[in-house]
């Protein structure tokens, strides 16, 4: 899917979202990277399997101790 060079990440890595923005639709609140990845503004992350990531549990996730 990716011709970037260097790749962007897949889907399924944890740097996901430093894949290259494809499309963008502030008005609508969401986002398609290249890695097929949909950011939503407020609700977190569809990944292309049809994966939700919560941006509630994310943020608890990687928040410092």
């Amino acid at each position: 899917m990716c011709q970037h060079q260097p790749p962007c990440p897949p889907p399924d890595a944890t740097d996901r979202e430093a894949a290259h923005l494809v499309a963008h639709q502030p008005e609508q609140g969401w986002s398609l990277l290249c890695n097929g990845v949909l950011l939503f503004d407020d609700t977190g992350e569809l990944l292309p399997d049809g994966r939700i990531i919560d941006t509630t549990l994310r943020r608890a996730l990687v928040a410092p101790a």
